[in-house]
Parts: C-alpha cells; sequence; structure tokens
C-alpha cells in the first residue's frame, strides 16, 4: 500500500509539473490577488476538476476513451481551438500584481474559467485518463485507495502551492514586468499545445485516410 502511495505520489508530481493553463491561471490569480485567500475560487475549482478526472479515470473511464480513436480526434480539435483563445487571453492581459491594488477576477469568473481549463484541455483528460487511470490498473483494494488518495493529494497541494508562489511574486513585482514577462512566456507555450494538436488532428487524419485507401 505504501508503494501504491509513493508510486501515484510521483506520477501525479511528473504530470502537474509542467508548465499549463491550469498551473498558469492558478499563479496569476494568485499574483493578482491582494490575500491569497482572492485565489481560493482558481484552486479549489482546479483541484475539485483534478479530482474528478482522477476518480473518473481509476473507476475505468480510460479503458473507454483510449478505445475511442474518434473521441481523441475531437477532443484534440476543439481543444487546440480553445487553447488559442487562451493564449490570445494571457498574451492580452495587462493585470498588475497585488501590490498595484487589484484583487483578480471576481469569484464566479475565476470557476467558470478553471473548470473550462481543467475539462477543455485534452492533455489534461489524456493525460489523468490515460496515464493515472492505466497505471492504477496495477493496484486493487487499499492499494488502489492508497494510489488514488496520493494523486489526488498531490493535485489540491500543488494549487494551493501555486497559488501562494503566485502571491509572493505578486507582492515583489510591484511593477508587474515580471508577471508580464510570464504571461507572455505562458502565451508562447500554450500557442506552442495548440499547434502540437493541430498537428496531431492532421496526422490522425492522413492515417486514416490513408488506411482506408
Amino acid at each position: 500500500m505504501v508503494s501504491a502511495a509513493i508510486h501515484g505520489f510521483f506520477l501525479a508530481f511528473g504530470l502537474i509539473l509542467p508548465l499549463g493553463v491550469q498551473n498558469v491561471f492558478v499563479f496569476n490569480q494568485g499574483a493578482a490577488g491582494r490575500k491569497l485567500r482572492r485565489a481560493l475560487p482558481a484552486v479549489l475549482t482546479a483541484a475539485l476538476g483534478d479530482t474528478i478526472l482522477i476518480l473518473l479515470a481509476v473507476l475505468g473511464v480510460s479503458v473507454l476513451v483510449l478505445s475511442w480513436t474518434w473521441l481523441k480526434t475531437v477532443l484534440f480539435a476543439a481543444g487546440a481551438v480553445f487553447m488559442l483563445y487562451i493564449g490570445w487571453t494571457i498574451w492580452r492581459d495587462v493585470s498588475k500584481p497585488s501590490s498595484a491594488g487589484v484583487s483578480g477576477l471576481p469569484a464566479k469568473q475565476q470557476a467558470v474559467f478553471a473548470l473550462s481549463v481543467t475539462f477543455l484541455n485534452p492533455h489534461a483528460i489524456l493525460d489523468t485518463v490515460g496515464v493515472i487511470g492505466t497505471s492504477s490498473l496495477d493496484y486493487t483494494g487499499w492499494a488502489k485507495g492508497a494510489f488514488t488518495l496520493a494523486t489526488i493529494l498531490v493535485s489540491w497541494v500543488w494549487f494551493f502551492g501555486l497559488a501562494w508562489a503566485g502571491k509572493m511574486l505578486g507582492s515583489l513585482d510591484r511593477g508587474g514586468q515580471l508577471l508580464r514577462g510570464i504571461n507572455r512566456l505562458s502565451a508562447l507555450i500554450v500557442w506552442g499545445l495548440a499547434l502540437y494538436m493541430i498537428g496531431s488532428v492532421i496526422v490522425d487524419q492522413l492515417n486514416s485516410g490513408g488506411g482506408a485507401l
């Protein structure tokens, strides 16, 4: 059971660590808020969204999703369009850090945006459902429960820590130059991910057409 928990911890940490839309959004809300609690709607929604995806994966949805090639194509196509829009939004973000006296997005907008970047992000879905769901098949009973709990715990701790790190940076970055630089870099990464997904859809369609011929 301990080894299953350790496996779940490192697996979830490896998946959540890379810079992605969820991470960028939660970090920015922490940086923009005068107090850490201002970013709680984004943190709680992102963490709950990940929890739902992890539970669905462990319960066996991974087998269903991975067996439907067309569903992966739809997810990547829709996700690519969404990523292009999100990248543009991040690039144009002129919000200032907490030291400038702003407080981030309203709670409702934070929740809606966090839900969007969780459930309209095909990489988050495929990583969670495919990697965590498939890995959970190695365990049963209490060991599977420990594996699942560890992956969920990593997600919650990570998002709270990310918001706190954003808050610390926001307090130090009084002019907002560093935060704007991070936004620009994040937008480029998101656009790169969108282009990758578009390329994946095109390649899948070409391969599918070739096979049909």
